[in-house]
């Protein structure tokens, strides 16, 4: 197998633990292990203090899986399997994808989404998602257009990193209506559900509505608990979890039964932790927008619908990718340029999930302040 390097995870290496401040950080203010463990309830505690550390289930440890079936319609225990999250990308598509397949995948995107179907000798087509004067917009037309003749696999992923979009329902389901016409499986990374700006937006899980539907979530975004390395896959085919689970015997065999139990111990306080999220992400935004209204001239700023993230169009001198260099040269702040995610030129993308974000742009203002006060 041939792939690219990770253009993004090889920029986080560079930068991520020398810059002061993480200006486009995905994930959500992490919590402490004694955080967590503050919010568990006595059967978790006991559960944590007489934990053995050997090896566990593949498919995951059963109340952890019985946790998150508990949070999806039509899904049981033995529809959900365990695996890290970049894991789990890698043994789905592994196991459904063939060389020569046809695969549809949404861009820009998290960049596994399309490479590894490439690296396995795929035919992948871009669905480019459309910036507009409303905010970030999909084309259905280009869709059906995509989907038609033999396609294996369209992936997915709302809400959208790195833009913060989120379809209507009636896309949703018009998304889900076109797959099943053409006997397309659906593939949907789902990491940032559960941080809908409005919850009556919230999408259900591609699993739950679709009966060739494979969900992707895991602790790393919405639950703040990336350092688990816990995530699952969810779907109504049990013969497509189990068929998962054997390529899983090539890659980690089981995960960690520490994060398993700790995961556990999020999920079942998860609307705490999302409440907590929201507030942070919602006071992140009111700076970020006071902020580039300031730069207005500098930067055309889309708030996000949904997650913890926006994809911001440069207008100033320069690329993106140069401000993004002098950014955390100068000020130690490092800040994601779109070239990350082949969108090279214009965009940078903002997290808005660190409590930290107001300090950043402290530096950020006083950066523009004096590298751009003629502009």
């Amino acid at each position: 197998m041939s792939i690219q390097p990770f253009k993004l995870e090889r920029y986080y290496a560079r930068h991520e633990f020398n810059a002061r401040y993480m200006f486009s950080s995905s994930d959500c203010e992490s919590l402490s292990l004694q955080e967590l463990l503050g919010m568990a309830s006595p059967a978790s505690i006991t559960l944590w203090q007489n934990l053995g550390l050997g090896y566990t289930e593949s498919q995951g440890n059963p109340l952890l899986r019985e946790e998150i079936a508990h949070g999806q319609t039509g899904i049981g225990p033995k529809n959900v399997l365990i695996a890290s999250p970049e894991e789990a990308i890698f043994v789905a598509m592994q196991t459904i994808l063939r060389p020569g397949d046809r695969v549809v995948a949404i861009a820009p995107a998290y960049q596994s989404l399309h490479e590894i179907a490439r690296s396995i000798g795929c035919e992948v087509s871009n669905w480019e998602m459309q910036p507009g004067s409303q905010g970030w917009q999909l084309n259905m037309d280009r869709l059906e257009e995509l989907l038609s003749g033999k396609v294996r696999l369209l992936v997915i992923n709302f809400p959208h990193n790195p833009t913060g979009f989120l379809p209507s329902r009636a896309q949703f389901d018009q998304i889900v209506a076109l797959a099943r016409a053409k006997n397309v499986m659906i593939f949907s990374d789902e990491m940032y559900r559960m941080l809908e700006l409005n919850p009556a937006e919230r999408l259900p899980s591609i699993s739950e509505v679709y009966e060739q539907g494979l969900g992707l979530s895991g602790m790393s975004k919405s639950f703040s608990l990336p350092g688990l390395r816990i995530g699952w896959l969810t779907s109504q085919s049990e013969g497509l979890i189990r068929d998962i689970v054997g390529y899983k015997d090539y890659t980690t065999i089981c995960n960690s039964a520490p994060s398993e139990l700790l995961a556990l111990i999020g999920l079942q306080n998860r609307e705490r932790i999302v409440a907590r999220n929201l507030e942070i992400i919602r006071a992140n935004i009111t700076a970020a927008t006071g902020f580039f209204e300031k730069y207005r001239n500098l930067v055309e700023w889309q708030p996000p619908q949904a997650g913890s993230i926006a994809f911001p169009r440069w207008l100033g001198p320069g690329s993106a990718e140069d401000l993004c260099e002098a950014s955390v040269t100068q000020q130690g702040v490092m800040i994601v340029p779109g070239s990350m995610f082949d969108q090279p030129g214009e965009r940078f993308r903002v997290g808005l999930g660190r409590r930290n974000f107001p300090q950043a742009l402290e530096h950020l203002d006083e950066f523009f302040s004096i590298t751009y006060s003629g502009v």
